[in-house]
């Protein structure tokens, strides 16, 4: 007899009583998360290294070797995407320039990028310890948030400066206000990582955060988080965040409504069939032509999507690794572009390999059945989230803290694969009510 759909659900109170110690967020990932916001730089060498990456230094291998043996469930195609992405940049960087370039460069691009993944992928399993990691982020926003208030109105850093009085951090990036308010760089490198660190947060907070709570509290927490992306003063996380925020709209309308997401996933592929044919741009200048905050600022992200894929188109194999991109003298040196960069730099396999992780990710959670209310509940959100994630891409290029963030943020939902299986550090399930087996719920 299958026990979920019989057994009484339980209070919130009553889960909590019942949840055993181990479910909490463990310290190496709480520890990891609010490194991300510590900005000193401690160069050992040519090595120019944070908090954070010493972190996944310690934490990479251990990892790596629980994941093998199991702890983490079974082994999955997103694990293996990741390590043959870095991997392939490796090889590219060894053929572009030298090998021990591949070694420094690729090596600390595979700490960033496996070490953030697999720490998330072996230390999250069960939903009360995503729950903890949503909780973690959004305390650190709250953290930073009366820092970036007053940066905002005054323009003085004063988070970064403090930071910078102990050790060695990142520059002031000062960029020309907006509406009369400077756009919040905080302990980051560049006002727009601010701005995706917290809108990446959104959907979660709301739904995940506020999933037993008050009105007053779930609401005030989101009206926190738009608040701290709204201190960016960039388009992308806010257009990110509205996506989100219109897709999260659309599920709670139409909650009773069972083909939901299967409607709006036919009027989006509508709407790129419907741009393409009928309009001058692509789907692509289309967006950043009328989602900027200014018509300069969408036109230099054009000539980067022209140029970055010329240069693709050139140097289609191994990319051109850490040389500059050809493109007219007047033209920054940026690609301020998540999706085009990996092409550019390591050449299509490596491009391609990033986009099916995300992708892999996103779709093999979306089409997974037998999750109880509790679990469909934080599965709707984090897809949410991935779809903001995406959208911000196309308009800045993820490194450093934010990157971190978002192959930790990767690994993180790989528990739900394993529910109603063999899931290594799974723990006895308590019921949570009856099971929902349609592909997400608001």
């Amino acid at each position: 007899m299958d026990r979920t759909a019989t057994a009484p659900a339980l209070s919130e109170r009553d889960r909590a009583k019942n949840t055993p110690t181990q479910d909490r967020l463990p310290w190496p990932a709480r520890l990891f998360l609010f490194s991300l916001i510590i900005p000193w730089i401690i160069e050992l060498g040519p090595l120019r290294l944070s908090v954070s990456r010493f972190i996944l230094i310690a934490t990479m291998i251990p990892c790596l070797v629980m994941w093998m043996n199991g702890k983490a469930g079974r082994i999955r195609t997103p694990d293996i995407l990741v390590i043959l992405f870095c991997l392939w940049c490796a090889i590219s960087l060894a053929v572009v320039h030298d090998a021990a370039t591949s070694f420094q460069s690729g090596g600390m691009m595979a700490i960033e990028t496996m070490g953030a993944y697999f720490l998330a992928r072996v230390l999250i399993r069960n939903e009360q310890q995503f729950h903890g990691m949503v909780k973690a982020i959004f305390l650190i926003i709250l953290l930073l948030l009366p820092f970036s208030l007053y940066e905002a109105a005054t323009g003085s850093n004063i988070a970064l400066n403090t930071f910078r009085s102990v050790l060695p951090t990142q520059i002031d990036y000062f960029m020309a206000p907006r509406w009369g308010l400077r756009r919040v760089q905080s302990v980051f490198d560049h006002p727009i990582l601010y701005g995706v660190f917290c809108t990446s947060m959104f959907a979660l907070v709301h739904k995940v955060l506020g999933r037993n709570a008050s009105p007053l509290r779930r609401w005030g927490r989101s009206v926190l988080v738009f608040l701290a992306t709204f201190l960016s003063m960039s388009s992308g996380p806010l257009s990110a965040l509205v996506v989100q925020a219109l897709l999260m709209s659309w599920g709670w309308f139409l909650r009773d409504f069972r083909y939901r997401w299967h409607v709006l996933a036919a009027f989006f592929a509508s709407l790129y069939t419907a741009v393409s044919l009928l309009s001058n741009q692509s789907f692509f200048e289309f967006y950043v032509h009328y989602f900027a905050f200014s018509q300069d600022t969408g036109w230099d992200r054009i000539r980067i999507w022209h140029y970055g894929w010329l240069s693709v188109f050139n140097h289609p194999m191994f990319g051109i690794g850490h040389n500059e991109y050809q493109r007219p003298e007047w033209m920054e040196p940026s690609i301020d572009m998540f999706w085009l960069i990996n092409f550019v730099r390591f050449g299509y396999i490596a491009g391609i390999l990033m986009v099916l992780i995300f992708g892999w990710v996103f779709f093999s959670t979306a089409l997974k059945k037998g999750l109880n209310e509790q679990q469909n509940d934080y599965r709707t959100p984090f897809l949410i989230s991935i779809i903001g994630i995406f959208t911000v891409g196309w308009t800045v290029h993820f490194w450093n803290a934010p990157y971190l963030l978002i192959m930790f943020y990767l690994g993180s939902a790989s528990w739900i694969q394993d529910v109603g299986g063999d899931a290594g550090q799974r723990r006895k399930a308590i019921p949570k009510g009856p099971v929902r087996t349609s592909v997400a719920s608001s």
